[in-house]
């Protein structure tokens, strides 16, 4: 069911396919309809915390001065927006104990 290493959007339709009994083409928009309000709400700026699960954050980098490694030479690092993910406390316990 699940490719080696990644779930995929289609594992995820696929899951909500056999566990809810929608259609194949029903979960595939399902899937791509949450995928897309998330992507929308952090195009806008907000963050996304889904409870139980963790958060997509948006944090601005500002300018710093970065060195290349090969040569040591100073370069100027612009600044950029970046978006990370924190685990909630329950995902990162489920993880830890399937160790």
């Amino acid at each position: 069911m699940r490719s080696v290493g990644t779930l995929t959007r289609a594992d995820l339709a696929d899951t909500i396919n056999h566990q809810l009994g929608l259609s194949r083409a029903d979960a595939a928009q399902m899937v791509e309809s949450v995928l897309n309000h998330m992507t929308d709400a952090l195009e806008r700026g907000e963050n996304v915390k889904i409870s139980g699960f963790g958060t997509f954050l948006l944090r601005d980098k500002g300018e710093r001065v970065g060195r290349n490694p090969k040569t040591g030479v100073e370069v100027p690092i612009t600044p950029r927006r970046v978006l990370t993910f924190r685990a909630s406390q329950i995902m990162k316990e489920r993880i830890m104990a399937s160790d």
